[in-house]
């Protein structure tokens, strides 16, 4: 192996080649969220926390942006995601897998499920707390690079349709937490902001109606919307989809091409090895110095972990089974009900995006730390016993000409975001 590696080139070609296989963003993700944990559970704590709280100032003229590096990450970083991840929503509504009723009713209804269930028992074994249920929708969300990622470690095995059903199932669940975001983790709002960024957002409608195909201009007015929206007390995060609804999918640029499919083929690798691993590395730090078993047992980390792993089960499981047996959905082909159960579990591997949404749920440590230990907990349990289901499920097999080729188009398509 070591001679291997000293070859000529062979370094290169391997680091290409894990980077382009379709478990990579999530064993990245892994790899710097325990290197989080690690860190603030050593010595050089204080130089992770003190890192988070640096002071970054932006100002011109009278704007003035002053937020820690963590704010800037979470509020800046994240809407590059959310902006990645509205592009996606708008090619799978008008020509992907959520344009056909017939394809768009299992995950969607997978999807309802997924967010119902998990929400009812974050809320049942927080009732108590008025404080604690502000985080009732932390275990509504699916991190779609991780639950992919674990999908893509058991091969050409896997049915492609699966993966198909798995990945619209995490794109409607991503559409579900920027609704809930939207409306239930939004502030005072600043009526004359928001009107500044109503006009940016009425000069992309109209820069799409002329049919412009240059992405400069959407991304200049972009900026601008991000800004208002920073300002005006609803969260940043949101610009970042609202900007992707206006670029140009059927449009052809000058070099032919779709300027929403190049802008996602070219985005989606700084997301899934950039923006999202950052994020993770700020936000999964989390001190286990003190901690005892019986706090995994107190009811923000339980309904965290409970609704992840056995809400995300049962809703999922329960919704679908119901749609199929009353006719709104059928199973795709070569999919069976052990299949879509190995799914419902790795649909609860809620990890990035469980973990935004309890930074906006709780801004105190305390909170912040019993999210995190509960995201962790249940991610990690969903992660495992997806991964050992679907493993049962599927024969060993050799990939076939039929399956490469569809495998193929389907990393085209994003699965490997």
């Amino acid at each position: 192996m070591i001679a291997l590696l000293t070859k000529p080139g062979s370094l290169k070609r391997g680091a290409q080649a894990f980077f382009e296989h379709q478990a990579a963003g999530g064993i990245v993700l892994m790899i710097a969220a325990a290197l989080a944990l690690i860190l603030d559970n050593s010595p050089l704590s204080w130089l992770y926390d003190s890192l988070l709280q640096t002071p970054v100032v932006i100002q011109v003229g009278a704007l003035l942006l002053d937020k820690p590096l963590l704010l800037w990450i979470n509020d800046g970083l994240m809407a590059i995601f959310f902006f990645l991840v509205g592009l996606e929503i708008k090619r799978e509504v008008l020509e992907g897998r959520l344009s056909n009723a017939r394809q768009a009713g299992l995950p969607i209804l997978a999807a309802i499920g997924g967010m119902i269930v998990p929400a009812l028992i974050y809320i049942a074994l927080n009732s108590g707390d008025p404080e604690a249920l502000r985080g009732w929708a932390i275990p509504a969300a699916t991190d779609i690079a991780f639950a992919l990622g674990v999908l893509a470690l058991l091969g050409s095995r896997v049915p492609v349709a699966l993966k198909v059903f798995l990945l619209a199932l995490a794109i409607i669940d991503d559409l579900g937490a920027i609704i809930i975001i939207a409306l239930f983790y939004t502030s005072e709002l600043s009526p004359s902001v928001l009107g500044i960024a109503a006009v940016g957002i009425a000069m992309l409608s109209y820069l799409n109606y002329r049919g412009v195909t240059k992405i400069a201009p959407y991304l200049v007015v972009g900026i601008i919307v991000w800004v208002c929206v920073l300002k005006s007390g609803v969260h940043a995060t949101l610009a970042g989809v609202v900007i992707a609804l206006f670029i140009p999918l059927r449009a052809k640029n000058e070099n032919g091409h779709s300027p929403l499919m190049q802008v996602e083929h070219g985005l989606a690798p700084w997301v899934a090895f950039g923006v999202m691993p950052i994020f993770a590395f700020a936000n999964a730090g989390v001190s286990l110095s003190g901690l005892q078993f019986g706090d995994l047992f107190a009811g923000i980390p339980l309904g965290i972990a409970a609704g992840l792993f056995i809400g995300k089960q049962i809703g999922i499981m329960g919704f679908v089974f119901v749609g199929v047996k009353l006719g709104l959905a059928r199973l795709p082909q070569d999919v069976n009900w052990l299949h879509i159960y190995g799914a419902s579990l790795l649909a609860g591997i809620g990890f990035t995006m469980s973990l935004f949404i309890g930074t906006l749920a709780f801004s105190d440590p305390e909170h912040a730390s019993a999210v995190r230990i509960g995201v962790l907990s249940g991610s990690l349990l969903s992660a495992l016993m997806g991964y050992l289901v679907l493993r049962a499920s599927v024969a060993r097999k050799e990939p076939t000409a039929q399956s490469l080729g569809e495998r193929s188009a389907l990393t085209d398509a994003g699965v490997a975001q």
